[in-house]
């Protein structure tokens, strides 16, 4: 999906306007799985909509009637109250993150210029510091397992860790 343009509304109605950064304007990837979803909703778009987000006229959506028409209802349906839209922002970036994303990559991914602005949507989870926990204990005894058949060089820890390192990885 292109972000290109940002949707501005003001007492005069909405206009469009550049996002709030240079790293706004962005091609941002979304997994296969919901491309037939994407394909529905845009054949159910008339084809004069300009906006993936738009009414069944084509025309941006009105705040208001988008979460007491469709937004609540979704939610009462499938019992979850208190979510906001944003909240699909912060989760779809965790995710990413869990998946392995760097920081610099999640700012890519959300347009942000800056790293401050990135982290606000990082959060930690107990589930995340488990499976990060298991994949050193993982990586550990790989190593131990290697160390034993003698099949690792007389290198330090830091500098095997550092030969370990993914191609394109940094040190941070």
């Amino acid at each position: 999906m292109r972000v290109t343009r940002q949707l501005y509304y003001h007492e005069a109605g909405y206009s469009f306007r550049p996002p709030k950064s240079r790293a706004g304007v962005r091609v941002v990837a979304f997994p296969e799985l919901i491309v037939p979803d994407v394909r529905k909703h845009l054949d159910w778009l008339p084809a004069s909509a300009a906006l993936v987000f738009a009414s069944s006229t084509g025309s941006p959506l009105a705040h208001s009637n988008f979460r007491n028409r469709v937004w609540l209802p979704a939610l009462a349906a499938i019992g979850l109250e208190g979510i906001h839209l944003h909240d699909l922002r912060h989760t779809g970036n965790q995710l990413t993150a869990n998946a392995g994303a760097n920081p610099r990559e999640l700012m890519a991914r959300m347009g942000h210029d800056s790293e401050r602005a990135a982290l606000i949507y990082l959060h930690s989870t107990a589930e995340r510091q488990r499976a990060l926990a298991d994949a050193v204990g993982d990586a550990a005894r790989a190593e131990l397992a290697r160390s034993k058949k003698g099949t690792t060089a007389k290198s330090s820890g830091t500098q095997r860790a550092r030969n370990r390192r993914p191609a394109g990885g940094s040190a941070e």
